[in-house]
Parts: structure tokens; C-alpha cells; sequence
């Protein structure tokens, strides 16, 4: 059986060089040119579902916002089906199932990403309080790597990708929504943007999804160009990461589980 490995390097770059236009060339969204904020060039913000969009349910108990802006854009696969049901009413569906078993299977206060994406390239807000927090410059804690959550956003990617890539519709989406990230944060795509296992022990974000990150930062570093926005240089060193737990050998498979979420160092759920 013949595997597809996702957008190649050249379909990836081709659709940052689109953003300087009005949109992401095949792309489910498309994202706006820069615009101003006090005179600067600010990050554009791809159009997206908001919580209230999908029906989430409020927060158990009230989400964690720090100052101190994340250093890391971390993605993820949800580990869950390759859906070819590309519907906004699919992926509104999937970010409810994905919160209710956060909140109801894993005990936590919300949903653990910031972020989600479905294969259709609907990009929804996850946790509560993750789309303000970008737009202030702040970082709403998440539930997405263990003993790193303070220093990291997380975007899920719904499917699979150890052997096969994601669509065309979601690697744009991620793309768009990685260059809004860094661009509001002022991070350098080519340092801050990494997959779950360079933190955890863990397969995520999948053997192919993680072998297009390089030219996934070059893509995002192409559409900040193209928006007029800085490529920023704020990093945290790799040597002062706190050390990853191991996943235990006997730790069930579970649908939304990709990993440890949450580690002894986290403050929050």
C-alpha cells in the first residue's frame, strides 16, 4: 500500500511565499496581510472557532495565566483516526470530545491544549483563555507536556502521523497559526517551534509530522517575512529544560492520548 507523507518542501514554501497576498494558497483559511498595532508591524491572527463556537464547557476551576510569555510552539498529533470528514462540524465536534476527556477522564480543569486543528484546517481556540492571552502578550498555562507547561503553547493536530502526513488543509492552518505565535510572541521559528518529543518521552507529534518541522519553520519564517513582522531571537537553552519522565511501560492507550500531558513540576491542571 503506497503511503502519502504529507505537503512535500516545495508546496510548504510555495504557500508561505502566497502569504505576502491576501490568503495561504489551498489552505482551508486565509491569512490576512500585517497589520498595524502602534505603529508596528503585529501578527495576523488566522480566522478561527472560539470556545463558544463549539460549546465548551466552562473550566473546572479558574486557568493559569502567566506574565511571562511561553519560549516554545509545540505540536502535536491527537493520535487519534485520519477522519476524512473535513467538516467545521467535525472539528467542533472533536474539540468537544477532546475536552470532555480531559476534563472527565484525565481530571483536568479544561481542555490541555491552547490549540486545535482538524484535518479539514478548522483551527479552534482549546483551553479557556488561550486566544486573549495571545493577544496580550501572556501565556494561558496548558496540559500538554509534562514539567514544561510554563514555557510552552501546544497546538494538537488531529490524526495520526507515524506513517502517513497530515492534509494540505491542516499543514497550512498550522502554518498560519505557528506564524501567528511566534510573531505575538516574538520567537524565532527555527528555534521555538518543536514537537512533544523533544520533551517528553513520547512518539508525537508522529514520525512524518515531525520530520516536516524543519520546513514547517522555514514556511512559518516565510509568511512573518511576507506579514513585515521581525524574526524575534527570545529563547529559553535547550540545557535549562527540566528533565523529561519517562511514559510508564503500563500506561493504557487511550483515544486523545499522545503522551504525558502533565508532570511532578506542573502547578496547574
Amino acid at each position: 500500500m503506497s503511503q502519502h507523507h504529507g505537503p512535500d518542501r516545495r508546496t510548504l514554501l510555495q504557500g508561505a511565499a502566497a502569504a505576502s497576498g491576501a490568503v495561504l494558497v489551498g489552505g482551508a483559511f486565509g491569512v490576512s496581510t500585517a497589520h498595524a498595532a502602534t505603529g508596528t508591524a503585529a501578527a495576523a491572527e488566522p480566522p478561527m472557532y472560539f470556545r463558544a463556537d463549539w460549546g465548551a464547557r466552562p473550566p473546572s476551576s479558574p486557568v493559569q495565566v502567566l506574565a511571562t510569555p511561553p519560549a516554545y510552539v509545540v505540536v502535536h498529533h491527537t493520535a487519534t483516526a485520519n477522519s476524512t470528514d473535513y467538516s467545521d462540524a467535525h472539528a467542533l465536534a472533536l474539540s468537544r470530545s477532546i475536552q470532555n476527556f480531559h476534563m472527565d477522564s484525565n481530571g483536568w480543569a479544561d481542555a490541555g491544549q491552547q490549540f486545535t486543528i482538524s484535518r479539514g484546517g478548522h483551527i479552534m481556540e482549546g483551553r479557556d483563555r488561550a486566544v486573549p492571552a495571545v493577544r496580550e502578550g501572556s501565556h494561558c498555562v496548558g496540559a500538554h507536556v509534562a514539567n514544561n507547561n510554563s514555557t510552552c503553547v501546544g497546538i494538537e493536530n488531529e490524526g495520526t502521523y507515524m506513517d502517513v502526513g497530515p492534509t494540505q488543509a491542516l499543514t497550512d492552518s498550522l502554518v498560519a497559526t505557528l506564524a501567528w505565535l511566534c510573531g505575538a510572541y516574538g520567537l524565532n521559528p527555527h528555534s521555538a517551534i518543536l514537537g512533544h518529543r523533544d520533551f517528553n518521552a513520547t512518539a508525537c507529534p508522529g514520525d512524518v509530522l515531525y520530520a516536516m518541522l524543519p520546513d514547517l519553520r522555514n514556511a512559518v519564517a516565510g509568511v512573518m517575512l511576507a506579514q513585515g513582522l521581525e524574526i524575534g531571537a527570545r529563547t529559553v537553552p535547550a540545557e535549562d529544560r527540566p528533565t523529561y519522565p519517562p511514559v510508564p511501560e503500563d500506561e493504557p492507550r487511550r483515544e486523545f492520548h499522545h503522551g504525558p500531558g502533565r508532570g511532578a513540576d506542573d502547578f496547574t491542571r
